[in-house]
């Protein structure tokens, strides 16, 4: 997808402020500073629409953002809320997983892990309960540059063996700082939510080589 267009829309706080021209919805989860708002910019190529927390751990919203009138990227607040209460943990699990389970127009979720690293006690509860829930999701281990590439796949299979991961579903290795795991994951997106490229022909490739082969043959007759 070719990103023309994209804008910050609302900070929701509940139901009330969602969105409600029922575009397709793609949620970001993760803890916090594992570079939700680094891959935002980075797929829709700008520096800075997406902007770190000053108190990363303690934002209570779901930040939307527009891209090309096609769908909304919703930030959710990162998890492992070290600085909060539990009362107010369990408030936001709730809030969070309210979102997650009854907003019709949500298509898939990424959970971002730190590829550096195993994934934490909240990453992998966070997985089980999308699968045991049906959520789709994709897994996308950040911070690539991080580590060297011949380390990569070491890490990634650390990743999966300690969540569980289910090895038939996507998972995308990424970096912000090189554009890596950008055109694989647009691909994922544009897939969970049916996205055609305007103005591409509906007919496949056979369809519309016999409508060619049949307007040939009226021409000869």
């Amino acid at each position: 997808m070719k990103v023309n267009q994209a804008e910050f829309i609302i900070s929701a706080v509940g139901p009330g402020q969602y969105p409600q021209d029922a575009l397709p919805e793609i949620a970001l989860a993760g803890r916090s500073n594992v570079g939700k708002s680094s891959l935002i910019n980075r797929m829709i190529s700008r520096k800075n629409l997406a902007r770190t927390s000053s108190q990363p751990g303690k934002t209570q919203q779901l930040n939307y953002y527009r891209i090309n009138n096609d769908l909304y990227f919703v930030d959710l607040p990162g998890y492992g809320y070290a600085k909060v209460s539990k009362t107010k943990r369990a408030e936001w699990g709730k809030f969070i997983e309210s979102y997650l389970l009854k907003r019709e127009t949500l298509k898939v979720v990424m959970q971002l892990v730190d590829l550096r690293h195993p994934p934490s006690k909240d990453d992998q509860a966070m997985y089980t309960w999308l699968k045991h829930m049906n959520v789709p999701v994709i897994v996308v281990a950040t911070k690539a540059d991080k580590i060297p590439k011949g380390k990569w796949q070491k890490h990634a299979k650390i990743i999966k063996d300690e969540l569980g991961f289910d090895r038939s579903e996507p998972f995308v290795i990424f970096s912000s700082e090189m554009g890596l795991g950008k055109d694989e994951l647009w691909e994922l997106l544009e897939a969970a939510i049916g996205w055609q490229q305007p103005g591409q022909d509906l007919e496949s490739p056979d369809e519309s080589e016999a409508s060619e082969k049949v307007s040939e043959s009226r021409a000869a007759d």
